[in-house]
């Protein structure tokens, strides 16, 4: 197998695991309705105080949201997780 073929594997490895970054993010965009509600609905019984456990979690989701995208649009080589460690 010389370069070129080499190459083509790694761009079509490089769909398949476009493929499924982006079903993660839908799912993750799900996630992240469902904790802004929860969220405003605990604000709201709770003074105004968000909980502190869903805010770090959301944290760690933006994280990875934004290293799943810089990967979808080639900004990056790096894989979010599960391919690399969560940040």
């Amino acid at each position: 197998m010389n370069d070129h073929e080499t190459d083509y594997d790694s761009l079509w490895m490089r769909l398949i695991n476009m493929i499924i970054i982006g079903i993660l993010l839908s799912f993750t965009q799900t996630i992240l309705w469902v904790l802004s509600i929860l969220q405003f609905v605990i604000m709201v019984f709770n003074k105004r105080v968000p909980n502190e456990q869903l805010s770090e979690f959301g944290t760690t989701m933006g994280v990875w949201m934004a290293k799943a995208v810089r990967y979808q649009t080639a900004a990056s080589e790096v894989k979010p997780w599960p391919w690399t460690e969560l940040d």
